[in-house]
């Protein structure tokens, strides 16, 4: 029986916490949403409302902060997408870009 830790997926790129705003695209689709974690390689994003797009989707995400970046789908769950980066776009420099010159570390809400 295999175990537990070696079938865990290692992620590709260390992921940072952010607060951006930001709306995605799919076809005719779009909505509103905050990208909560960012890596070079993809992101997560809140979504605001509802979006119907499948796993391997090619989506677009803008944002003031981040520009225009080209993505798919990996995963869509309780309101919240998955985007993996499209290799051969310019993501990883403007998400380079963004940590150089406007993210600032997010401090924890604390639980009363």
């Amino acid at each position: 029986m295999p175990s537990p830790i070696l079938s865990m997926k290692v992620r590709s790129a260390p992921r940072r916490k952010t607060r951006v705003a930001g709306t995605v695209k799919y076809f005719g689709q779009t909505a509103e949403g905050r990208v909560v974690d960012l890596s070079a390689v993809g992101l997560a994003l809140d979504l605001a409302g509802p979006f119907h797009a499948a796993n391997g989707s090619p989506v677009k995400i803008e944002s003031e902060e981040l520009g225009v970046l080209e993505g798919v789908v990996k995963w869509c769950h309780a309101g919240r997408l998955g985007i993996e980066f499209r290799p051969n776009s310019n993501a990883a420099a403007q998400v380079s870009a963004y940590f150089r010159f406007f993210h600032r570390d997010i401090k924890p809400i604390l639980a009363r």
